[in-house]
């Protein structure tokens, strides 16, 4: 098959799909949706055209070009040389299935220390090899709650980033699972409305710990104690708070979901990364994805190989528990060499660190005119929530003008949320970073005085 451009080909495929021109492939997309042509001379050799590209790439500017403060699910932390250098063994660098365990040792032990690392850390049974990423995780969750219990309602939180409640819609569209939402009050799931919601017709509920404010969710350590046994606990974590916050297995969840982006994976436009997910061990032949264990090979020695994938091609369709095709795995060795890395002393010590950045920085906000941090009371880690009295698309427009992404609008995600902005803080931050911040919050607020 050639490549070549031919046009009589091209004119063909097109006749045959009843179309005119290659611009009739992408008639459905809006014309203010589509990227415009690059405009480049034609004709120009390829050092010219790199020279011309990278003049346009200068135009952009991001994290690496001035402080950044955005977090609601993507943090900018440091990430040490023996993660990339792991990452970028050529054993180790695809996410193909590991079909032949006697050729694939390396990557069957690596994915094998990311589950154990992870159980550790979340203090469950079972960890799988990873989903696609936080979104699918939840949706994967509320579809394993069912086959737990054969109810058909959930319950989700009234605050949550967008995107997810539309990625578990299209989940659990063809599930006949309805779900409902729960209010926040002062920051938090509201208990008091959870316990009336909690009927014999609800399959489960999805918590938030820490939430999209950043805030610690009080009533998560009480939320098991309030549901039937058959009721499924699910709760979302950002896995760099169990540092030193109380793992979800401590606090009876069923189902553990998160992201690895915060343990060494770059912030990469938004992706790719990886979800977790993790179960009590009654309920692992329920569970979605695949599951590495250690036996030993034929001559007594120590091997690794896939013990559970519940794809259709693997097993009777009708047992089949997921159509994912395949895992994250390279993230999710990138998060186990960051784990290693740091040892369990220097994830709790960064842990630490980052706690008392959140506080000092929420502290200094507070102090400014017009500024409310955390605009919610109660405990958060490295992210917490601002309130301002002038518009917060404003804000922090002009803040970016200014050379500073000063953080996140939540009404972005919620209109509940008017009015309110997430900071998050990293060990990448520097006191010139924070007094540049406080300087242009500051004089970002008086323009728009």
């Amino acid at each position: 098959m050639h490549y070549l451009p031919n046009d009589p080909v091209a004119e063909e495929m097109l006749g045959k799909m009843g179309l005119s021109s290659m611009e009739d492939l992408f008639a459905d997309i809006p014309e203010d949706m589509r990227v415009k042509r690059l405009d480049l001379p034609p004709g120009i050799s390829e050092v010219e055209l790199v020279r011309t590209v990278d003049k346009m790439m200068k135009e952009s500017r991001g994290a690496g070009d001035m402080p950044m403060f955005l977090g609601c699910g993507f943090y900018d932390h440091f990430i040490p040389s023996a993660v990339e250098y792991v990452m970028s063994r050529s054993e180790l660098y695809t996410s193909y299935t590991p079909y032949q365990p006697e050729m694939s040792q390396g990557i069957l032990q690596a994915l094998f220390e990311y589950q154990s690392m992870m159980s550790d850390i979340l203090k469950m049974d079972v960890v799988n090899t990873s989903m696609y990423d936080y979104h699918t995780a939840i949706g994967e969750a509320i579809l394993m709650a069912k086959r737990m219990n054969h109810r058909n309602v959930f319950l989700l939180p009234e605050i949550m980033a967008r995107e997810k409640f539309q990625v578990v819609e299209n989940y659990i569209r063809g599930a006949g699972i309805e779900t409902r939402t729960v209010p926040f009050k002062d920051g938090t799931m509201d208990l008091d409305a959870l316990k009336g919601m909690l009927t014999g017709e609800v399959s489960g509920v999805y918590i938030e710990n820490p939430n999209i404010l950043g805030l610690f969710d009080k009533g998560a350590m009480e939320i098991r104690s309030i549901m039937e046994s058959r009721q499924v606990l699910v709760v979302g974590v950002n896995p760099m708070t169990l540092s030193i916050a109380k793992p979800p297995g401590d606090y009876g969840a069923d189902i553990v979901v998160g992201d690895v982006q915060p343990l060494g994976v770059p912030i990469s436009y938004g992706g790719p990364t990886a979800g977790i997910f993790a179960v009590s061990m009654k309920n692992v032949r329920k569970m979605p994805g695949r599951i590495i264990g250690a036996t030993k090979d034929a001559e007594g020695r120590r091997a690794f190989a896939m013990t559970l994938s519940t794809r259709e091609q693997h097993i009777r369709r009708e047992r089949a528990t997921s159509n994912i095709c395949t895992n994250e795995a390279l993230t999710s060795i990138m998060a186990s060499a960051y784990l290693a890395s740091l040892g369990k002393g220097g994830f709790r010590e960064l842990g630490l660190q980052l706690a008392s950045r959140g506080r000092y920085l929420a502290g200094r906000i507070d102090e400014l005119e017009g500024f409310r941090a955390p605009a919610f009371a109660g405990h958060f880690f490295n992210e917490f929530p601002v309130s301002v009295d002038v518009s917060v698309s404003g804000l922090l427009k002009e803040c970016r003008n200014r050379g500073v992404l000063a953080g996140y609008d939540l009404s972005r995600e919620t209109d509940l949320l008017e009015g309110t902005f997430t900071v998050a803080t990293t060990e990448m931050h520097t006191n010139a970073d924070y007094e540049k911040l406080l300087e242009v919050l500051v004089k970002s607020r008086e323009v728009l005085l």
